[in-house]
Order: C-alpha cells, then sequence, then structure tokens
C-alpha cells in the first residue's frame, strides 16, 4: 500500500467494490470517486513566509523559497458504492483540501478527479449535483427556517416542488426535526442546526455523500443519528467519503481507510489488511505506527 497510485488487489475490498461496479452497472456507468495523483499548492502570505532563521526542514510542505506550500502530494483514492471511504490524519495533514477538490471547491494543480465517470475539472456543474457536501464549517444562520433553508436549497438544485415537498417531508422524518423545523435556524441549538445542514447537503437526494469531520462538536445523541444516517445511506449504496481523526469514529464506520500525513495517503485499505501490515491490535495502534515510520511522532 504506497501513495501516489492505486489499484486494485486480489482479494481486497477496494479491488472488490471496482469489480463489482463495473459487472452491475456497465462501463457506462461508473459509480464511484477516483482521485489520481493530485498536488495543491496554496500560496502563502509575506507575514507567513519561511523565516531564513529556520531550517529549510521545518516544514516538508514548504517550497524552497518559501513562498508556496504544497498541502496535497500526489494522492489518489477510489470511493466506491455501497462501502465508506475514511480518510484518517491529524489536523493539517490535507484531508479537507482533498474533500473540497472532489467537491469542486477547489481545483488540483495536477492530477485528475472523477466522479460518477465525470471530471470534476472540466464537468464541475455536472459533478455538483451528484454530490452531497457537508463541512465542518459550513454555519447557517439568519432568519430563515430549516424548512425554508430546504425549500431554497432544493430550489437551487433545480427540483421541482413536489419533489423537494418530498424530500423535505423525508429528511424531517428520519432526522426527527418537527420540533424545530420551522424554527429560524439563528434560534436553533447547535445539533438541531447540524441536522438542517445535513438536510440542506442532501435535499437533493445525491449519490455521492461527502462529509469533512461531520460530528465534530456534536454532543453524543446527535452524533450517533448522525453516524447511523450514514450506515442508511451506505445501505442504500450510495458512495459515502468522509474524514475524521477520531480513531472510535473510523474503527466503527469506515470500510476503507486512508490514513493521511503531511499532504500524502501514505497507507490504504480494508481495517484487516492495515491492521495486518502494521502489526498492529487496533486502527488507533495502526496510525500511530505509520505516523512513526513517517517520522510525524517522534519514538516513546
Amino acid at each position: 500500500m504506497q501513495a501516489g497510485y492505486w489499484r486494485p488487489w486480489p482479494g481486497s475490498f477496494v479491488g472488490y467494490v471496482c469489480v463489482k461496479v463495473l459487472i452491475t452497472l456497465g462501463s457506462s456507468e461508473v459509480r464511484m470517486i477516483e482521485v489520481k495523483n493530485i498536488t495543491k499548492r496554496f500560496a502563502l502570505k509575506k507575514r507567513k513566509r519561511k523565516d531564513p532563521e529556520k531550517p529549510a526542514n521545518a516544514n516538508p510542505g514548504l517550497g524552497p523559497d518559501g513562498k508556496w506550500i504544497q498541502v496535497l502530494d500526489k494522492v489518489s483514492l477510489v470511493a466506491g458504492p455501497g462501502a465508506i471511504y475514511g480518510l484518517l490524519g491529524p489536523n493539517g495533514a490535507g484531508k479537507t483540501t482533498t474533500l473540497r477538490c472532489i467537491a469542486t471547491l477547489l481545483n488540483p494543480d495536477e492530477g485528475q478527479i472523477t466522479v460518477n465517470g465525470l471530471n470534476a475539472q472540466t464537468q464541475s456543474r455536472e459533478v455538483r449535483a451528484q454530490i452531497g457536501l457537508l463541512t465542518s464549517d459550513m454555519k447557517l444562520s439568519g432568519n430563515l427556517s430549516c424548512r425554508e433553508l430546504m425549500r431554497f436549497f432544493g430550489k437551487l438544485n433545480r427540483l421541482k416542488n413536489a419533489r423537494i415537498k418530498q424530500r423535505m417531508d423525508k429528511l424531517a422524518s428520519y432526522l426527527e426535526m418537527s420540533d424545530f423545523i420551522d424554527l429560524p435556524i439563528a434560534k436553533c441549538s447547535s445539533g438541531q442546526k447540524q441536522k438542517a445542514s445535513i438536510a440542506v447537503a442532501l435535499v437533493h437526494d445525491p449519490d455521492v455523500i461527502i462529509f469533512d469531520e461531520p460530528t465534530n462538536g456534536l454532543d453524543i445523541l446527535t452524533a450517533r443519528t448522525v453516524l447511523d444516517f450514514l450506515r442508511d445511506f451506505k445501505s442504500q449504496g450510495k458512495t459515502i467519503i468522509l474524514s475524521t481523526h477520531i480513531m472510535s469514529e473510523a474503527e466503527t464506520l469506515c470500510d476503507i481507510v486512508g490514513i493521511m500525513l503531511n499532504g500524502r495517503v501514505v497507507c490504504q485499505g480494508t481495517q484487516a489488511e492495515i491492521l495486518a501490515s502494521c502489526h498492529a491490535q487496533n486502527l488507533g495502534d495502526a496510525f500511530f505506527k505509520v505516523a512513526l515510520r513517517h517520522g510525524v511522532v517522534d519514538s516513546v
């Protein structure tokens, strides 16, 4: 399992997913996310540029002139239908940037992303129509109610009124929103706002779901609702990719795990494959061993 490329290996879950997709859907419709060798750099503002007094390797992604930083380095992954792919890594590893590239919010400098056979760089509008995106910094505010927000985003996705009502009723029931669906979003609790954000992201019933740290800042009950929601979408055959730094969440939820460090997916596979390759008893131990191997943490 190496960074920089992907291929299905015999007997692996990922290989099984790809074979299943091609057999059941045919070559004309490939329902998956495929990321191939994407890189991304950001220019640094003057006050954040490299201090000449500091060693050049103080930040492994920093450019030699200190004017830019590479946040993604040849990232490759595949997420297929009916499974949950989890990007696992510390803050600053590149998880959010990867998901934003997949969701067409950012363009990678190099590499290619396809979503259900569509090129994310050249067919961004078509890709966005198939994606439901929820990020930890998606903050709903204002005086519109949850119902009004769902209707508004349904219109943005060009749904007909009857379809919008159908989706609103279904999501409100599933997420138990009846008590606050007509409450102004500004007066909702953080858990209610998160449920509203999920409903808004999924009102158009997308085939692909991208959640960036979906339980961040939530209480235990609301977090459980979100995780159950993702499991249900998995059972419906949706393609799901999420990021997290919570080991227990990844262990109970994810079929495929990609460990991300310093802008690179350094290890990926089923949990069983990762545990076997790291000679670890659990995902937390495996993550620590991988981080130690790549010099991200010091030995203790």
